[in-house]
């Protein structure tokens, strides 16, 4: 994963909003009226969010009749996740900062 993906897929993330709906398609697809439930928030901001969600691939989206169903995409999850094992703490004593 280039950094500028990674940079896409954080700033997608860096909204409580889209955090809270990821964590509600961690358990599973989801209709859009059902997100929208859990959400004080109107239509077209829940669209907004998820073509962001969408648009950066955390987010897989599938028309049924008049509904859109979500999913997570696992592929991006994994490749963030690869992305940010990258990045390690320096151990203690072991540190060259200094």
């Amino acid at each position: 994963m280039s950094d500028m993906d990674a940079a896409l897929l954080c700033k997608a993330l860096s909204d409580a909003n889209r955090l809270k709906i990821l964590r509600l398609l961690s358990s599973g697809e989801k209709c859009a009226c059902k997100l929208l439930e859990t959400f004080d928030i109107t239509q077209p901001t829940l669209s907004h969010h998820m073509k962001i969600l969408c648009e950066c691939g955390l987010v897989c989206a599938r028309r049924e009749g008049k509904w859109t169903h979500y999913s997570l995409c696992r592929e991006t999850l994994d490749s963030l996740c690869g992305f940010l094992g990258g990045f390690s703490c320096c151990e203690e004593g072991g540190c060259q900062c200094h």
